[in-house]
């Protein structure tokens, strides 16, 4: 997702020994001010997912991307109001590749929370962005990150009774690796975009042009379904919760929150989704569940913390 550039909401002070105590409390709500949005957005995203599952017996899954997407662009481009003309032809070529991995990754990962829990789904997704920070570091101790994380999936392989991917639908845990690799993609054209465009706006045109890549299939799908009032209300709900809502907090806590903690409180939506899935749609999480989930965040944690160091060395 593109960050705008920081700007300081931090007024001007005297420097007055006096008043040391309010730096102390100022820096501690300047610490768990931006690291409370991103849980927060982590929240939105996750419990929109849930929502979504919940409106799918109705459009199908591709119909319930097309309601997302759609919607989502709607809202942000009358936020945004982007501009249209002045860029070159790489700068749209950007904003494609853009649009189709975010519509390559939604598309994805709801074919998969279809078939499988949603814990379960997010915690194969999140290898996508976990391999990409490792390809990036290129060290020793990031390929031990990956074989931790590699041993939470085994372990959510190896557990059930059921056919397929341990108990897990194998077309379904196929379908979230593939939204974890288009997750990976959607980063890398995220931060492009994000150099090219101007505040969110390089976001609202990629996310017309996922929404446009989407519509096809979910016509087909999910056919007059998509027109029924009710289900539109819900399919503007899961674009809210799910894309509207979650950028705009995730936007407003990089302006003071380091890049890498992000990414580390990123890795907690494995955990968040597992939450919202026992909550919303009743899907039990059983101990070893629990624990290749906690593998997984875990290792994702720590390539992160191990890249930071290698910029900071």
């Amino acid at each position: 997702m593109p960050a705008t550039s920081p700007k300081s909401d931090r007024a001007a002070a005297p420097a007055d020994l006096t008043t040391a105590p309010a730096p102390s409390s100022s820096a501690a709500s300047s610490r768990f001010g931006p690291v409370a949005l991103v849980i927060a957005a982590g929240v939105s995203v996750q419990f929109g997912a849930a929502l979504a599952v919940m409106i799918m017996p109705r459009t199908g899954a591709a119909g319930a991307v097309t309601l997302r997407l759609a919607a989502a662009a709607l809202v942000l481009l009358l936020l945004c109001r982007p501009k249209v003309r002045g860029y070159a032809r790489a700068d749209w070529g950007t904003i494609v590749a853009f649009g189709i991995a975010m519509a390559g990754m939604n598309g994805l990962f709801y074919q998969a929370v279809d078939r499988i829990p949603l814990g379960p789904a997010v915690t194969l997704e999140v290898l996508g962005p976990l391999v990409l920070s490792v390809i990036v570091s290129r060290r020793i101790v990031s390929l031990l990150w990956a074989g931790l994380a590699l041993g939470g999936v085994a372990l959510l392989a190896g557990h059930g009774g059921g056919e397929g991917f341990g108990g897990l639908d194998l077309l379904g845990a196929a379908f979230a690796l593939g939204a974890g690799a288009m997750w990976a993609a959607y980063i890398v054209f995220s931060a492009r975009t994000g150099r090219r465009f101007p505040q969110a706006d390089g976001l609202a045109l990629a996310m017309a042009v996922a929404a446009v890549l989407s519509l096809p299939l979910g016509v087909i799908e999910a056919g007059p379904a998509l027109l029924v009032p009710s289900t539109l209300a819900l399919g503007v709900g899961v674009a809210v919760l799910s894309s509207v809502l979650p950028y705009t907090l995730e936007l407003l806590a990089l302006r003071r929150l380091p890049a890498p903690t992000f990414a580390i409180l990123m890795s907690l939506e494995p955990a968040i989704a597992a939450t919202a899935g026992f909550l919303l749609l009743n899907q039990a999480m059983s101990a070893i569940d629990a624990l290749a989930i906690a593998l997984v965040i875990a290792a994702s944690m720590g390539a992160v913390r191990s890249q930071t160091r290698k910029k900071s060395s």
